[in-house]
């Protein structure tokens, strides 16, 4: 749930600031981005805080070295969140994310069964992972596109000197 969470409440804070006056968050594609990235850093460093026992416990016994594989799953989330905020790659990290969620989905059916908070039973569990799929679509299709006479999106922020 806390993911959701942090998806929408950061990227409608980050549309009401483009809406009050933050020139480059006024497409709506950059807060996605935004929501995001502060989405995937979240789950990314529960791979290693915090969660990190119940996340390893979601692997499914088919699959080797689970304690291995939520390590680079949690390093490619953390990856690929930075790269949501840095434009020139932020197509790629979120085809990468797509991916990741289609091919992780297994794990999050075996995570839904047994005792489990209604919003960890299949059904919602399934919804909310719908939502970031269409989420890192939607930043795949759109970012980069001529939208309203628009070349291109704004980063979030500048890249540093070194890479201008």
């Amino acid at each position: 749930m806390e993911p959701l969470i942090t998806l929408v409440a950061v990227a409608g804070l980050l549309l009401l600031a483009g809406a009050l006056g933050a020139e480059r968050l006024r497409q709506p594609t950059v807060a996605l981005r935004g929501g995001l990235a502060a989405m995937f850093t979240l789950t990314g460093g529960a791979h290693f805080i915090g969660m990190r026992e119940e996340i390893v416990a979601m692997v499914p016994s088919a699959l080797p070295a689970p304690g291995l594989l939520v390590t680079l799953t949690g390093l490619a989330e953390l990856a690929c969140a930075l790269g949501l905020l840095w434009s020139r790659i932020a197509r790629g990290s979120a085809a990468v994310l797509s991916a990741m969620l289609i091919v992780m989905f297994p794990a999050n059916v075996h995570a839904a069964h047994g005792d489990v908070p209604w919003w960890e039973e299949l059904g919602p569990r399934t919804a909310t992972q719908t939502v970031f799929l269409a989420a890192t679509i939607t930043v795949l299709a759109r970012h980069g596109r001529a939208v309203a006479g628009i070349s291109a999106e704004p980063p979030l922020s500048s890249p540093p000197r070194s890479l201008r």
